[in-house]
C-alpha cells in the first residue's frame, strides 16, 4: 500500500501529514512598522546571486500577523486549533537580475504546522510567542480609527525581541512598500553526508496567487528591538521611521517557482 500524505509523516491514509496540500487559503490582520536600517546590515543578510534592492536599500517591514488558514475544504476553520495562528516576521528588499523582490529574513509563529509550510515556501520559521492588539465594534478593544492604538510582541525562547505600539491616523491606499513584491527565498536542506553539496539548495520565487484586501489604514508606530542570545533581529536596528499600517488581507497561495538551483557553489 502506497503511503499518503503532502508532507510527513506519510501513512496508509495520509490523515497524519503535517500539513495539506496546497492550495492554502488565508485570513489575517497585519500589522506593519516600516523603517530604515544601516544598509550593510541587510545587505549581510542576503546569500549570493541576490543583491542589495537599488532604492532605499536599509528599508525593513517588522510585520505581525493574526492568521486563520485552511485547505481548499476549509475544515479546518471548523477545528480552530488547526487554522489559527500568529506570526511576526521581518523582510526586506534585494534585487535579482535586474528585478526587485522582498525577501523573508527572520519570521517566528507559534504552531508547528505554519513552520513545516515555511520549510515548503523557504521561509526561516522558528518557534516564538506573538501577541497583538484585535480590533472590535465594541467594548475597549480599538476600532478602525483615527487615533487608534494597537500594540504587539514577539519573544522567542523567553526573551522578548521586538514591542511596538501602532496609532492609526488615516486610511491609505496601500499597507507599505517593502512586502510589496514577489518573494525571493531559499529552500536549502543539508546533505546528508558531511562535506556534500545540500541536498536541496533552490532559489525560488514565490507570491500570491489571488489577494482580498481592505482598507489599508496609516499611522506610526514607537518599535524597540531587544537583544537575545540567539536572535539577531535587534542588528536591523532602527535608525529613522517611516510608517506604521494596518490591514485585513484575504490570500490563497498556489506554490512557486524555480529562479536558480545550486546557488552555494560549493561543496
Amino acid at each position: 500500500m502506497p503511503l499518503r500524505g503532502f508532507f510527513p509523516p506519510k501513512t496508509a491514509t495520509g490523515n497524519s501529514s503535517l500539513i495539506p496540500s496546497p492550495p492554502w487559503r488565508y485570513s489575517g490582520d497585519l500589522l506593519t512598522v516600516e523603517y530604515r536600517t544601516d544598509p550593510d546590515r541587510v545587505h549581510e543578510l542576503l546569500p549570493e546571486p541576490l543583491e542589495p534592492a537599488e532604492e532605499d536599500p536599509g528599508a525593513v517591514a517588522l510585520i505581525w500577523a493574526d492568521w486563520q488558514s485552511c485547505s481548499t475544504s476549509g475544515d479546518e476553520l471548523l477545528d480552530p486549533v488547526r487554522a489559527q495562528y500568529k506570526e511576526a516576521f521581518a523582510v526586506v528588499r534585494c534585487s535579482y537580475r535586474g528585478r526587485t523582490y522582498s525577501r523573508c529574513v527572520y519570521i517566528w509563529v507559534d504552531k508547528d504546522f505554519a513552520i513545516a509550510r515555511g520549510l515548503h515556501q523557504g521561509y526561516p520559521k522558528k518557534l516564538g510567542s506573538i501577541h497583538q492588539t484585535r480590533p472590535h465594534p465594541f467594548g475597549p478593544a480599538p476600532r478602525i480609527e483615527p487615533g487608534a492604538r494597537f500594540g504587539a510582541t514577539l519573544a522567542a525562547a523567553d526573551r522578548r525581541l521586538a514591542q511596538a505600539v501602532v496609532t492609526l491616523r488615516e486610511p491609505c491606499a496601500t499597507n507599505g512598500f517593502v512586502n510589496g513584491h514577489p518573494m525571493a527565498h531559499h529552500r536549502w536542506l543539508p546533505a546528508i553526508e558531511p562535506g556534500r553539496r545540500p541536498a536541496v539548495d533552490e532559489l525560488i520565487e514565490s507570491g500570491a496567487a489571488s489577494v482580498e484586501a481592505g482598507q489599508a489604514w496609516r499611522g506610526e508606530a514607537d518599535l524597540e528591538l531587544f537583544d537575545a542570545p540567539t536572535e539577531e533581529l535587534a542588528r536591523l536596528e532602527v535608525r529613522e521611521p517611516i510608517a506604521a499600517y494596518y490591514r485585513q488581507v484575504g490570500v490563497v497561495w498556489d506554490g512557486g517557482r524555480l529562479l536558480q538551483t545550486d546557488t552555494s557553489g560549493t561543496e
